[in-house]
């Protein structure tokens, strides 16, 4: 396996940032740590990148415990803090050159992780007159320098417009195939587009930890679109073994659906008859969604 949690916790004289924490993650996995604002998220990353030291349990990396040695997990883990870190009067390529100094990286993987991360026409840009997004793609560079075979990327969307999030959701995915990926979130969009796996954390604890496929009801499913155009809801249920439509906002909706088949391409056939136009089109898992806030609300 690539992480293993085992016993963590961490309290700031009698207050607990995490307690008792456990879980194991993986090769090969894309795992999701959603929880509210607040709720230990960061403070877990941070402990497994050794940044903090944890009060008291243990961690593993690739088998190599983070008590024992430090130094040589570092050179296992690509991480993107919440706060990307980087030198924004730098230019992509000098910013890019300067870590792979400090990792001994050679110059062959600065080209591949450009070319990896799309950043080939931004090198030549100081990373202050790019956008939020490339300014992301430019930290997932640097976490990919040294080639690590774990990725800890904590909340790599925040902040992003819809065309970033795809992008940066896209080349996560696409970096997921070499990697074992722990991502943290408190977006359930996130979870759902990108990860095997989610593990609630809540108050420092974890309060669930399954994988997605399990959460769905094979029965029923949720799919949200955005159409370039209001439309009637008596006109949506056209689309066939609609159960109910909610307006979120002013043209897009959440339909939910009485079939295990893809409802998908009949919304793109209802849109092409109609002469719409399809601005966002994504399943959502419900049961994700009311076990997140069963768990998380406030009692």
């Amino acid at each position: 396996m690539s992480i293993e949690v085992k016993s963590i916790s961490k309290s700031y004289k009698d207050q607990f940032a995490l307690k008792d924490i456990n879980f194991k993650i993986y090769k090969g996995e894309i795992v999701g740590l959603l929880g509210p604002n607040g709720a230990g998220k960061s403070t877990l990353m941070k402990i497994l990148t050794g940044f903090i030291s944890a009060s008291s349990g243990e961690a593993s990396i690739n088998g190599i415990k983070l008590s024992e040695a430090k130094t040589d997990i570092q050179r296992q883990i690509g991480y993107l803090p919440e706060h990307n870190p980087i030198y924004l009067e730098m230019y992509v390529k000098e910013y890019l050159s300067f870590h792979a100094r400090i990792f001994k990286s050679k110059k062959e993987r600065i080209k591949k992780v450009i070319e990896q991360t799309k950043l080939t026409k931004e090198v030549d840009k100081r990373i202050h007159q790019l956008s939020k997004g490339y300014r992301q793609r430019v930290g997932l560079a640097a976490a990919l320098l040294h080639d690590p075979s774990v990725l800890i990327l904590d909340e790599p969307t925040t902040g992003l417009d819809p065309n970033q999030l795809i992008e940066i959701r896209e080349l996560i995915t696409s970096i997921s195939k070499e990697k074992t990926i722990l991502l943290s979130t408190h977006i359930m969009q996130e979870v759902e587009a990108i990860c095997d796996r989610v593990i609630i954390i809540n108050k420092g604890q974890i309060v669930s930890d399954k994988k997605l496929s399990d959460l769905n009801d094979p029965e029923e499913q949720v799919i949200e679109v955005e159409f370039n155009y209001r439309i009637e809801e008596v006109a949506l249920k056209e689309i066939g073994k609609v159960i109910s439509i909610r307006n979120l906002t002013r043209f897009r909706y959440e339909i939910t659906f009485n079939t295990p088949l893809d409802k998908r391409p009949d919304i793109f056939d209802f849109a092409y008859d109609k002469g719409l136009k399809i601005l966002e089109l994504h399943k959502k898992n419900k049961n994700l969604e009311s076990l997140f806030i069963d768990l998380t609300k406030d009692n």
